[in-house]
C-alpha cells in the first residue's frame, strides 16, 4: 500500500482561542515591536557610545542581536496566521524554521553562559581582565555559541527530516518545533526523539550548571567583600544577566527536557520565543546604572537641542 508524503504542515497555533484572535494579533505584534525596536536600541547605545565598549557590554549587543534573529523566525509566521489564517507551512520550510529556531535557542543559552563567565572573570580576577577579555578573545567566545548551536542542531534535525509522515499534517503549536513534529510520523520517531532529549539535556542543561557553578563561586566571593558598597556594586553587574537567564531556562528546561511535549508547551514558549526577548533590553536598561547613565544624558542632549 502507498503512503502519502505530507507536503505541507498547517500550524494551528492558538485556535482554541478563536475569540481572541485580532486581540492576539495586537498583542504579539506589540510585543514583538517592542522587542525589536528594545534590542536595536540596546545595540545602537553600546556602538555609539564610548563608555560602554566594554566585553560586557559587547556581549549584551550580541545578545540584543541574537534576541532579535530568535524572535523573527517564528512571530512574523504567526502574526500572518492570525491575521490572514495562512497556517500553511511547506514541509522545508518547517525543518528550516525548526532547525534555525532551535540553534538560535541553543546559543542562546551558550551565550548566556560566556555573559557570566565575563563576570565571573570580572570578580574574580579584576587586575587581568582587561588583559584577557582582549578584542580577539572577546570575538573567539561570542562565535563559539554559535558552532555549537548550529554544529550540534543538525544531528536531531536530520533524523527528525528523514521521518515518514504520511497521515495527519496538523502542528499544535505556532512554529515548527520537534516533539510536535515527532508526534504526526508514522515510522518509528526513536532516534529522532532520542537525539532530540539528548541534545535537549546537553544545550540546555550543561549551560545552566555551568551557569550555576560559576554564579555560586561569584557569590562566594563577593560575600568576602568587607565593605556593603563593594558587595553592591560588585552584584550590581550581575543581577540583569540573572534575571534573564532564570526567566530563559525557567520556561526552556520545562519544555524541552523531557521525551514528549504537552498541550501546554506552545503557551510557556510563548514567555521564551517573545516575551522574555521583548522585557530583556528593559532588564538591562533598568538594572544597568552604566545604560541608565547613558540613556539620561543622551535625552537631556536631546531636550536641550529642542
Amino acid at each position: 500500500m502507498n503512503k502519502t508524503v505530507v507536503s505541507d504542515f498547517i500550524l494551528l497555533a492558538f485556535y482554541d482561542l478563536h475569540q481572541l484572535q485580532h486581540l492576539l494579533f495586537f498583542v504579539f505584534l506589540f510585543t514583538y515591536v517592542i522587542c525589536i525596536v528594545g534590542n536595536i536600541s540596546i545595540i545602537f547605545l553600546v556602538n555609539s557610545e564610548s563608555s560602554l565598549h566594554t566585553p560586557m557590554y559587547f556581549f549584551i549587543s550580541v545578545f540584543s542581536a541574537l534576541d532579535i534573529m530568535f524572535v523573527t523566525v517564528t512571530v512574523p509566521k504567526l502574526l500572518c496566521n492570525l491575521a490572514v489564517a495562512n497556517n500553511m507551512i511547506s514541509f522545508g520550510g518547517c525543518i528550516t524554521q525548526m532547525y534555525v529556531f532551535t540553534s538560535l535557542g541553543v546559543t542562546e543559552c551558550y551565550l548566556l553562559a560566556v555573559m557570566v563567565f565575563d563576570r565571573h572573570l570580572a570578580i574574580n580576577n579584576p587586575l587581568r581582565y582587561l588583559t584577557i577579555m582582549n578584542h580577539v578573545f572577546c570575538t573567539v567566545l561570542a562565535i563559539f555559541p554559535w558552532i555549537i548551536g548550529f554544529g550540534i542542531i543538525l544531528i536531531p534535525t536530520i533524523f527528525t527530516a528523514h521521518l515518514e509522515f504520511c497521515g495527519p499534517n496538523i502542528i499544535d503549536h505556532f512554529f515548527c518545533d520537534f516533539a510536535p513534529l515527532q508526534k504526526l510520523t508514522c515510522s518509528d520517531p526513536f532516534a529522532s526523539s532520542v537525539s532530540t532529549s539528548a541534545s535537549a539535556v546537553f544545550n540546555i542543561v550543561v549551560p545552566f550548571l555551568i551557569i550555576v557553578g560559576l554564579y555560586s563561586h561569584i557569590i562566594k566571593t563577593i560575600s568576602k567583600i568587607r565593605s556593603d558598597e563593594g558587595k553592591q556594586k560588585a552584584f550590581s553587574t550581575c543581577t540583569s544577566h540573572l534575571i534573564v537567564a532564570s526567566l530563559f531556562y525557567g520556561t526552556a528546561m520545562v519544555v524541552y527536557v523531557k521525551p514528549n511535549g504537552t498541550n501546554y508547551d506552545k503557551y510557556l514558549a510563548f514567555m521564551y520565543t517573545a516575551f522574555t526577548p521583548m522585557i530583556n533590553p528593559f532588564i538591562y536598561t533598568l538594572r544597568n546604572r552604566d545604560v541608565k547613565k547613558v540613556f539620561k544624558t543622551n535625552l537631556k542632549q536631546l531636550y536641550c537641542k529642542q
